[in-house]
């Protein structure tokens, strides 16, 4: 493909868009707190919040995979009334605001909540403010990422593999295991990877619906956000490092998946 020139007044608009994200980005840097930055990413508060990100994301990038991926192959594959609403209402929490998703959690899974009355009363069972609520959180916002992704390498891959394995005496599963998921493998796991830096950056499901405790749901952004208020060099540091982990994983989707000329 021929590259034209580039008319001014587009570079010039194109400088300032650039400019907007990177400035951002250079007030972090110029403010980092080089001597402390060690001491901060080490404190016992820090790892205990890393450790626990690192917990509930993962765990929420489970979940989705156990749940988002015949999700996703029910969206590309079959075919009911309401599907487009059902898919439209699944993948919400990708444009709602977050706070507004623990909210909905809150008043479905709270002590109070539409299905959370039914636990608390018949299992004793409580997830607002707790570890496993905090992977909910995480769950109901990032699950969205994986299953678009998959459900577009399904929509893509040739199903003449498929239709081969079938008439060869292969029954569902077993195209589906050993035909389907190797096909879409790298959309599993750009969807999964896509799944679990939004699920490490989860903050206002999170704090909602199971709040801020350390130890138990504070998790790296929250730990963030209360740092700025009496330990801004700590938010600092630990904001770059969550900025450098997100950055790491945009360049391992675009050098193997998102490959642009």
């Amino acid at each position: 493909m021929t590259r034209s020139a580039v008319p001014i007044p587009l570079a010039i608009l194109a400088a300032m868009a650039a400019a907007f994200f990177l400035l951002p980005l250079a007030g972090l840097i110029s403010q980092f707190p080089w001597a402390t930055a060690i001491a901060s990413l080490t404190a016992p508060e820090s790892l205990e919040a890393l450790w626990l990100s690192l917990i509930v994301s993962l765990c929420a990038t489970g979940l989705a995979l156990l749940f988002g991926i015949p999700l996703a192959w029910i969206y590309a594959r079959a075919s009911f009334p309401g599907r487009g609403v059902l898919r439209a209402l699944t993948t919400l929490p990708m444009v709602l605001p977050p706070v507004v998703g623990g909210v909905a959690l809150l008043l479905a899974l709270g002590r109070r909540g539409l299905i959370g009355r039914f636990l608390d009363s018949t299992f004793g069972l409580r997830l607002p403010f707790t570890t496993a609520g905090a992977v909910l959180a995480a769950t109901f916002v990032a699950m969205p990422f994986l299953v678009l992704t998959v459900e577009a390498g399904l929509r893509s891959m040739e199903i003449r593999y498929e239709d081969a394995a079938r008439t060869l005496g292969a029954g569902r599963w077993t195209v589906f295991r050993r035909v389907t998921l190797p096909l879409v493998r790298p959309s599993i796991f750009a969807g999964a990877v896509l799944c679990w830096a939004r699920a490490l950056g989860e903050f206002g499901a999170t704090i909602t619906f199971a709040g801020n405790l350390p130890g138990r749901t504070q998790t790296l952004p929250l730990a963030v956000y209360i740092a700025l208020e009496s330990h801004p060099e700590t938010a600092i540091v630990l904001s770059l490092a969550l900025l450098l982990v997100s950055l790491a994983i945009l360049l391992v989707l675009r050098d193997r998946y998102l490959r642009v000329s």
